[in-house]
């Protein structure tokens, strides 16, 4: 019976609260320009969306772009938000203070509980109220977009709705401690203040930085945004609206009867104790919980790395080892560490018992700007310089001697590295890349840690008779996807072991699983051809590749399996490139039978093949065949001109040139035995040497990485490299007709306004006549 009075007593609390607020301007007012703010956003960004579409571009992640992208509408809401809600809170208790109605509920059997319920309770349907502002565009979207993504905007609404509703708890504590509305507000912002920034405050010391980080409020709400609803940041909302709504109390308390100090201070540490108690336990990786509420599943490691952690047992330890002469040391050291661990948060969420640890020392690394930075100075002297800089204790930084009696990493040029290693003692390298991302990805990761569960494929590489070799940095060399450790398409880091092999000594037993022959400048002498060719018959899979020149050559190798390589080179004029780089376009059948192409063909994207010769397939009957590249129907074979730098490409039907479609790149299969033999066979073997993957082809979109990852996938049965590839966004178009954006702008950023604003001056005006 009690509880249904006090649940009454703070209904009518909140009711009487909720009249006040509404039959006041200053709420109204607050709708009115966050209805506007966000009308300002929407028509950008929604007009940005409609003029693509007008223009005839395919749109793409729609919902994204609107609202949680870059430029999307949620992200800025949580970053001028707290401008409001203070607006709000200010008078909650300090009016009754101010007023002196405070005495009468304090006479009357009210309970401090249903008046600080009540009052929040007020400001939860305020709250409402707003997020039902930003619903209005919400659901205008959600019928204009095809196929909108509703639960990733609901959840960044949830975050958005927290987060209002812990500033809101804030507010009224502090209107709670003052009968000033003006302080009262000033109060609020400076502990939201406060909690914005108290995350960078001691990331230098193991202790503190876990207190503060978990203390700030900053960015909260952005994984709600992305679509991840995670239980730690959802219990942390919780927790600090129990906290403040408690202190809220608990000054009542101590107004409404005398208390001694001991008991108050005894009273609000506990208050406090409590709080970090829950704090603490919800912030475990063992009790946290998640769902991933976009369409993709973006947040969460795809299925395959899904299967990888779920096959790795035991304890897992990943090692960060910080040189403080690296280039990129500032990504280990202490401030940075938490940041540092959401790289690899997806992974702990499916194995919450990884270890990171981090070991920092100095030793001489390739960081050319210490030279013209510090110049002259010894690499001590250059630590002493840095760590003064960075505000770094110099004592934790272990010298090169010392160092090197734990790990020698030498051999990794002493670069930014993670060791990952299991409690079995197996143990595998994470490197720093040379691109825009640097950090491994979650391919790169996956794929090291699937080593430790399944045998890595290995990749021989013939040696001799002019091939390419995979120590040669030049741009016909195959270093850089063969085995340069800082090149992220390389095979070594994506779960493979490379070496070369020579044919005429060695022998092709169970120890290559791909063999790669390219280039054959030179025949094979009869004992490498009799290997080559037994290991065919056998049902070993092989990659060839060709190159003009050398068809005679290629063609001994390729007589056996039905395909021929062409005598001219392949030409096809375009404004972008030599008429000699051949264009290679993804097949539909290439797209339907390998998921690797299927998004590539979708957006247009072609590889470059310098100096390609055409394939005959036509005699490989025991195969089962499928183009992956093909020319345009204008190529042909120039069979006249030889010089590819001074001549000129004209096409003549006399010397039985001839336009067509031609084969640049294919894949055969066939069952031998019990095991199905793949082999890919390349028109040029410079299609993924060093120059076509650093080169890039400018003008016409080319992505020679792809048939890297795509062929070996594919050649090694689908175990590497990782498939971390997402459902496509199907959100690509809007249901409005052309010359709609002034339309929206209006209705946007003035009627809707308007219309907020029309509404609360009738409600006021009918309370006044009242």
């Amino acid at each position: 019976m009690k509880v249904n009075n006090n649940i009454k007593t703070t209904l009518r609390v909140a009711k009487i609260e909720l009249n006040s607020m509404f039959y006041s301007p200053v709420a109204w007012l607050v709708l009115v320009i966050f209805g506007f703010q966000i009308g300002m956003s929407f028509a950008e960004v929604f007009g940005d969306q409609l003029r693509y579409q007008d223009m005839g571009y395919e749109l793409w992640q729609v919902t994204t772009g609107i609202f949680t992208g870059m430029r999307g509408i949620l992200p800025p809401i949580q970053r001028y938000i707290y401008l409001y809600i203070p607006l709000i809170t200010m008078g909650l208790m300090s009016r009754e203070y101010q007023s002196g109605s405070i005495k009468l509920l304090y006479s009357s059997p009210v309970k401090n509980t249903s008046i600080i319920f009540g009052k929040f309770l007020s400001m939860m349907v305020y709250g409402f109220a707003l997020i039902a502002v930003l619903g209005v565009f919400v659901l205008f979207s959600a019928i204009t977009i095809v196929n909108f993504d509703y639960s990733l905007v609901l959840s960044g609404m949830l975050g958005l709705y927290l987060l209002i509703l812990a500033y809101s708890a804030i507010g009224l504590f502090m209107s709670s401690i003052t009968k000033y509305q003006v302080v009262a507000a000033i109060g609020t912002l400076a502990v939201l203040a406060v909690l914005n920034f108290i995350g960078d405050v001691g990331q230098e010391y193991d202790l503190v930085r876990n207190i503060t980080y978990w203390l700030s409020i900053t960015g909260r709400a952005y994984p709600f945004i992305d679509g991840l609803i995670a239980s730690d940041n959802v219990f942390y909302f919780l927790i600090v609206i129990g906290f403040f709504l408690a202190l809220s109390i608990l000054k009542l308390n101590t107004e409404k009867s005398i208390m001694p100090l001991k008991t108050k201070v005894l009273k609000y540490s506990g208050i406090v104790l409590v709080t970090l108690v829950l704090g603490y336990v919800s912030s475990t990786p063992y009790t946290k919980f998640y769902y991933d509420a976009s369409y993709t599943k973006e947040n969460t490691l795809a299925q395959e790395s899904q299967e990888v952690i779920k096959n790795l047992e035991g304890g897992l330890t990943i090692t960060t080892y910080v040189n403080l002469l690296d280039e990129d040391f500032y990504n280990g050291v202490p401030r940075n560490r938490n940041n540092d661990l959401k790289r690899f948060e997806k992974y702990i969420r499916f194995k919450p018992d990884i270890e990171m640890k981090y070991v920092y020392y100095y030793d001489k690394a390739t960081n050319s700007s210490l030279e013209w930075r510090f110049p002259n100075k010894t690499d001590e002297e250059r630590v002493e310089l840095l760590c003064q800089a960075n505000k770094l204790d110099r004592e934790m930084f272990m010298s090169p001697e010392e160092m090197k009696k734990i790990i020698d990493l030498g051999p990794e040029q002493n670069k930014f590295l993670r060791i990952m290693e299991r409690d079995n003692g197996q143990k595998a390298f994470l490197r720093m890349f040379h691109d825009n991302r640097k950090h491994p990805d979650e391919a790169e990761i996956s794929a090291a840690l699937k080593r430790f569960t399944s045998p890595a494929p290995k990749v021989a590489f013939s040696a001799g008779y002019g091939s390419r070799e995979i120590d040669n940095y030049g741009g016909r060399g195959y270093y850089l996807f063969a085995q340069d450790k800082w090149f992220r398409q390389a095979l070594m880091n994506n779960g493979f072991d490379t070496r070369t092999i020579d044919l005429d000594k060695e022998s092709l037993d169970g120890s290559v699983d791909v063999l790669v022959i390219s280039d054959l400048r030179d025949s094979l002498s009869g004992v490498a051809m009799a290997k080559v060719q037994d290991y065919i018959a056998k049902g070993g899979n092989l990659f060839i590749l060709g190159e003009y020149g050398r068809s005679e050559n290629m063609n001994k190798v390729t007589s056996s399996l039905g395909v021929k390589f062409s005598d001219g080179v392949l030409v096809n004029e375009n404004e972008y490139t030599s008429p000699t780089v051949a264009v290679g376009f993804f097949t539909e059948e290439a797209a339907q039978k390998y998921p690797t192409y299927g998004k590539l063909k979708k957006y247009d994207y072609v590889v470059g093949l310098p100096t390609s010769v055409a394939l005959d397939y036509s005699e490989a009957r025991e195969f089962e065949v499928t183009p992956v590249l093909i020319s345009d129907k204008d190529a042909w074979l120039e069979k006249e001109t030889t010089d590819f730098v001074d001549g000129e490409f004209v096409f003549n039907p006399e010397a039985e040139e001839k336009k067509d479609v031609y084969t640049l790149l294919l894949t055969m299969s066939r069952k031998v035995g019990d095991k199905e033999q793949r082999i890919v066979i390349s028109g040029d073997s410079d299609v993924i040497g060093n120059e076509a993957l650093t080169s890039g082809f400018t003008g016409i979109g080319a992505s020679n990485y792809s048939i890297i990852n795509g062929s070996f996938r594919w050649l090694s049965y689908d175990e590497f490299p990782i498939d971390t590839r997402r459902a496509d966004y199907i959100d690509s178009s809007i249901r409005l007709p052309r010359g709609c954006r002034s339309l929206v702008s209006w209705g946007c950023m003035a009627i809707f306004p308007l219309c907020i604003a029309a509404l609360g001056i009738m409600i006021i005006f009918r309370r006044q006549r009242k």
